[in-house]
């Protein structure tokens, strides 16, 4: 659709039409069955301090965020004076708000009045279905008002949580979670002051709401003032003081953020992280103090690029960081590049030193896909794109390719010889634990030829495969090698291996790629699993194939705490857990794995020392 809607989806330009009507109805019927004169006088001093609110708004943490107390007066002036009072108020304040706000588009005016209308209506009409009148507040009738009001924010989270469901990938009940969770504080906030406002009213209508805009104006100014020193405390935290541009920490925030929002959107999101080459030498050369003007005038060069293309930020030392949402690998290339021929361009001084004769930098750049663990693993790939930029001559920029990046810079024989080394361990402790590695390692390379991994992801699965377990070397010797069935106690011991794993990996940072294989290995494909309960393609597509070859094995070989099943057996087992404990593709292909390598499972576990 074009026009005033060219953004919005069909579904979405659906319902905003039907909330708009059913609203504007809603508000006509009830508005001429309920039509009595009214004091206009007073009618406009309420107006007046819905309108004065609006402007004294709470601001509140994060930035963005506020609270507006109109929906307090609404729902006092309902409860005292009635319906037809409160409807003539929101329709002179939606007037006034259309009139003073020509820069928003005519159809959010009117979804906004339609929801109000909605709140509004049935705020009352519970009210009135409770068996009260308008009047007063007393402790008898205490629970009418609270149901009322129960009602009146419900319908708000309901209408606005549709909205949300239709245009984005989220389902209701996380929309609703979410919203819950940000604004529940709001609700119980304006929920207390509606009572407190009513109970000022029925004494003296216009002195309890002096009173009431007294206390509202003293807030909205006391927050303000405490919101401000907020954002300057806040930025003091996430800016680096000598570039100004973001620091690491909030780098990382940022980039945790938008990962999520790309998740849900299926939009792309791509990072570059930049190293300047050969700063070492410049600073030698000419001092730190120098140095740091290099630093300074290259973060000026970012800001000055980065518009609404990317977010910069200082990563550490001389190397920096660009997040850009919404772009592909393809797309943050271009920028990059263009952006390093114009530092090349750009004289600074002292640069002549430098081998290139110019500031010169090497990036890498990494689009984020799902099957990526989480955001340390895109910075890690970001990072090894980089440093195969600098391998190629320095000066230019790389984006990550599995093949050609990470085996040529990353698998040796030196890494799988400290891997053999860390898993000998267990020979000493627990001889079964050793050759079940042993095992799912030779299985997880046959199942990744069959599915013609890349380089790396076989790679990476491969020796996942060969120390998945190795947080077991924590668990006590007799725990481990018990023969009878496990207490509840020893078996949350043993469920904390995939823990211990990652601490052990994780210490090695050439090992970082084989940390979710390490930790994630007992999830489940349904969420059931631990120690997260992550399901679907949540978890990663080489933890889900470790999964099935680590219960595959699991279930075919003696176990202290688990019966010995047949070939045939486990297969069926894992048909019949494909789709709840296991990705049922990846099930289908597996077992063709095992049908077609039946000596696969006759191979005796060498032990060598």
């Amino acid at each position: 659709m074009k026009g005033i809607f060219q953004k919005l989806t069909n579904v979405v330009s659906v319902y905003l039409a039907l909330v708009s009507i059913a609203g504007s109805s809603l508000f006509l019927t009830q508005y001429l069955l309920t039509f009595h004169s009214i004091n206009w006088s007073l009618a406009f001093t309420f107006v007046a301090a819905i309108l004065l609110l609006n402007h004294y708004t709470i601001l509140l943490p994060p930035s963005g965020n506020s609270l507006s107390m109109d929906s307090a007066i609404y729902l006092a002036v309902l409860f005292v004076f009635g319906l037809h009072m409160t409807l003539s108020l929101l329709l002179v304040t939606s007037i006034i708000y259309a009139l003073y706000n020509k820069n928003v588009v005519w159809w959010k005016h009117l979804f906004n009045f339609a929801i109000y209308s909605i709140m509004i209506i049935g705020a009352y009409e519970v009210f009135m279905l409770s068996g009260e009148l308008s009047g007063m507040l007393t402790f008898f009738n205490v629970a009418s008002y609270m149901f009322s009001l129960v009602v009146y924010f419900s319908l708000n989270v309901l209408l606005i949580g549709v909205f949300f469901l239709l245009s984005a990938s989220e389902n209701l009940y996380q929309i609703v979670q979410g919203m819950l969770k940000e604004t529940i504080s709001s609700y119980f906030i304006t929920l207390g002051l509606s009572l407190i406002l009513v109970l000022l009213m029925q004494q003296q209508v216009i002195l309890g709401m002096l009173l009431f805009l007294s206390v509202a104006v003293v807030l909205s100014v006391s927050f303000k003032q405490y919101f401000e020193l907020y954002q300057e405390v806040s930025q003091k935290a996430d800016i680096d003081h000598l570039t100004e541009l973001y620091n690491h920490g909030y780098f990382k925030s940022l980039l945790e953020d938008e990962i999520k929002t790309a998740k849900a959107t299926g939009q792309p999101l791509s990072i570059g992280l930049i190293d300047l080459d050969d700063f070492k030498k410049y600073n030698d050369q000419h001092g730190h103090l120098q140095g740091d003007r290099l630093l300074k005038h290259f973060g000026a060069e970012l800001k000055r690029n980065a518009k609404d293309v990317f977010t910069a930020a200082r990563y550490g030392g001389e190397e920096f960081a660009l997040l850009m949402p919404g772009k592909t690998e393809r797309e943050a290339y271009h920028i990059i590049n263009h952006l390093r021929k114009e530092v090349n361009d750009h004289y600074f001084e002292g640069v002549e030193v430098l081998p290139h004769g110019c500031l010169s930098f090497s990036a890498g750049v990494i689009q984020y896909n799902r099957d990526m663990y989480d955001s340390s693993e895109v910075l890690e790939k970001a990072d090894q794109a980089m440093y195969f930029s600098k391998t190629k001559g320095k000066n230019n920029v790389c984006i990550y390719d599995a093949n050609h990046v990470l085996s040529k810079t990353f698998y040796n024989h030196k890494e799988m010889e400290l891997l053999e080394q860390q898993l000998k361990i267990f020979l000493s402790k627990d001889v079964y634990t050793y050759k079940h590695s042993k095992r799912v390692h030779e299985y997880a390379i046959e199942f990744s030829n069959r599915l013609n991994l890349n380089a790396n992801d076989q790679k990476t699965l491969v020796m996942g495969a060969l120390i998945h377990d190795i947080g077991k070397l924590e668990i006590p010797r007799e725990i481990i090698n018990k023969k009878g069935k496990l207490t509840k106690d020893e078996w949350e011991m043993v469920q904390k291996h995939v823990t211990w794993g990652r601490e052990i990996v994780s210490t090695n940072r050439q090992l970082h790629d084989l940390l979710p294989l390490v930790e994630l290995h007992h999830e489940r494909f349904d969420g059931k699993g631990y120690p997260y309960g992550l399901s679907g393609e949540e978890l990663p597509k080489l933890v889900r194939m470790l999964t099935i070859i680590d219960s595959f094995d699991a279930m075919t070989t003696e176990r202290p705490y688990q019966k010995t099943k047949s070939i045939s057996e486990a297969i069926d087992e894992l048909e019949k857990c494909a789709g709840t404990q296991f990705d049922p593709e990846l099930v289908h292909e597996f077992i063709k794995v095992i049908n077609e390598n039946p000596a696969l499972n006759e191979k005796p576990i060498q032990i060598t020392i």
